[in-house]
């Protein structure tokens, strides 16, 4: 067996389909986001603006959260000791955990290293405790919620993206005995598309299924508190676990559940991504509760990106450029080529300081490539409107089609 063959003909086959991942060399600027530096193929940092960040409230750069981290880092140093288990439950750890179970109405809450880790670690073992589990998935769900639904070795069925009659199908052809566990999304982060929650509910309660919705999306972003579309839409008393991440709009690290204390304390006992991984930084878990507790009291965050958004969604529409249909923050254009998406962005960043990451797959389907666009409160209507003048230009040099103005 020649290895080394083996290696590069797989990258060589990501080249072919101009699907291989660059990954920019950038160090964001203090106090000035969305403004950074790029360091790749130039003589000395360059300025660029960031414009597909996952900070979407830009509380990564909040003087509140940057306060509370070095406060933490002083007080009790960098590291967290290990697991939970050995090194203890640091007081921020408990705190944090106490207002995310508030933040969603819910008895308790637990942590994790990051948003991929706690859909892994809960689904795998929560269909593994529950026997002959059936879980019911959306098509469209995320990497980490698939590979703990394929980690638990549990039966999977797969329902239509959103498609709740589809789903009722499935429920219906389903052994009533067997217990259902249904797993979805609230915002779907590459259509930026909502799901049906309550509608998805009412079938959980037709057929005895438990509920389970990634919300990484959305917590922070939508609610009166920031608890996401569930709160938005006066929906999570409905669900049985909501999991969230703490690396987008709170602007940190990490990955949580909430639910009831008894669903807790049997993921917190049997899921190994917990047990045996050394637990989050007590400075990085000041941050996000510095945040955490922010974002229940403001909206000016939530408020000034959505009217960003808006902003960003008419400008693209108005030039005629494809940008795709979104009910929520995310702001899609198609491109449809993955060699053309990253050639697109290629010119961005290097004749006009815009950073945007070309979405391919498997992230999405083959020619659904698209570039993905996340305008904070902090991007001004002058930087948008340079961007769409940008994309403009690059379009009618490539020869792509521009929609005529309705």
């Amino acid at each position: 067996m020649n290895y080394d063959q083996v290696f590069d003909s797989a990258i060589e086959r990501l080249h072919s389909e101009g699907r291989y991942r660059v990954f920019i060399d950038i160090l964001r600027n203090k106090g000035a986001y969305p403004n950074a530096r790029c360091f790749a193929g130039h003589n000395g940092p360059k300025p660029i603006t960031v414009w597909c960040s996952n900070d979407y409230l830009a509380m990564g750069q909040h003087p509140k959260v940057i306060e509370a981290m070095e406060e933490a880092l002083h007080n009790v140093g960098a590291g967290s000791g290990g697991t939970r288990n050995i090194g203890g439950n640091t007081h921020y750890h408990i705190q944090l955990e106490e207002e995310l179970a508030d933040l969603h109405g819910k008895d308790g809450a637990l942590l994790f290293t990051s948003g991929y880790v706690s859909n892994d670690a809960t689904l795998s073992t929560l269909a593994k405790i529950l026997p002959g589990c059936v879980i019911f998935s959306d098509e469209l769900n995320h990497a980490s919620m698939i590979a703990g639904i394929r980690n638990s070795g549990a039966e999977k069925k797969v329902f239509r993206h959103n498609d709740v009659e589809h789903l009722e199908e499935l429920l219906a052809e389903t052994d009533p005995s067997v217990p259902k566990l249904i797993a979805f999304e609230s915002v779907y982060s590459m259509d930026g598309d909502v799901a049906p929650i309550h509608a998805i509910c009412d079938l959980a309660d037709k057929y005895n299924a438990l509920t389970y919705i990634d919300e990484v999306h959305a917590v922070g972003m939508y609610g009166p508190r920031g608890g996401g579309i569930t709160d938005r839409d006066e929906a999570a008393h409905r669900i049985d676990i909501i999991e969230g991440t703490l690396g987008k709009a709170f602007g940190v690290m990490g990955g949580y559940i909430a639910a009831d204390t008894r669903i807790i304390d049997v993921i917190r006992s049997y899921a190994p991504g917990f047990i045996f991984t050394t637990s989050l930084s007590p400075v990085l878990v000041a941050g996000v509760l510095a945040s955490v507790r922010h974002l229940k009291s403001s909206s000016v965050e939530r408020e000034g990106q959505q009217a960003s958004a808006a902003f960003l969604k008419k400008a693209l529409a108005d030039a005629g450029l494809p940008v795709m249909s979104s009910t929520t923050h995310i702001v899609p254009l198609m491109v449809g080529d993955p060699v053309r998406a990253k050639k697109i962005a290629d010119i961005l960043l290097a004749e006009y300081g815009v950073y945007v990451q070309p979405i391919n797959f498997p992230t999405v389907p083959r020619g659904t490539e698209r570039l993905r666009f996340t305008p904070g409160p902090s991007h001004t209507e002058a930087m948008m409107t340079e961007l769409t003048e940008a994309l403009v230009e690059i379009w009618q040099r490539m020869e792509l089609e521009l929609r005529q103005a309705a």
